[in-house]
Parts: structure tokens; sequence; C-alpha cells
């Protein structure tokens, strides 16, 4: 792998954390905020202005892992831990920890 090559993958993996904590902060805001607002304190404006942003981090999310996994290398155990990742509580921060761990072995390895 070129040196070019490692530094846009290692931005890639950067990306994806970022992105990866940000879907996951989402999740969590409208799982344990916004929908508890809405049906145990009947306050519905929570879950109308967390969920549209929740909806593009998702998809902002699945881009990102499009965009990961089609740099090559990654197994199919590993694509489905980070699709699996989106839909768990808490998932998202795991999934931040396993991408931090293969940004380190990237970086090392150059």
């Amino acid at each position: 792998m070129s040196s070019a090559e490692q530094i846009e993958d290692l931005l890639q993996l950067r990306k994806m954390r970022l992105v990866s904590l940000v879907e996951g902060t989402t999740l969590l805001l409208i799982v344990g905020v916004a929908v508890p607002l809405k049906y145990l304190a009947g306050f519905p404006l929570a879950t109308r202005l967390i969920g549209p942003v929740h909806g593009v981090a998702f998809v902002l999310y699945v881009w990102m892992l499009i965009q990961t996994v089609s740099m090559g290398g990654w197994s199919r155990a590993e694509t489905a831990r980070m699709v699996l990742a989106a839909f768990i509580p808490f998932g998202a921060f795991l999934n931040e920890r396993a991408l931090a761990r293969r940004q380190s072995a990237l970086a090392a390895s150059g």
C-alpha cells in the first residue's frame, strides 16, 4: 500500500469513527430522552426535533459505512458488526473503539 493510500484509509477511518459517534449519540438521545419525554411527559416535540437529526445521522452513517467497506480489507463479520452497531444503543461507541484499534494498527504498519 502506498503512503498516499494509507493516508486516505486513515482519513476515512477517522471520518467513520466520528460519524459513528454522532449516530450513536443521536440514537441515545432519541431512545433515552426524546421517547420518554413524548410518552411519559406528554412532550412530543422532543421526538419531532431529535428524530430528523437522528435520521440524517443514520443516513450519513450508512453512506460512510459503504465508503469505508469499499476500501477493501473488511471481513463480512466486521461489516456486519458495523451495520448492527447502528441499531443497538451504545453499539456505535463499541464500534468506534474497534475502528480506533484498526486505525492505530494501520498507522503503525506505515
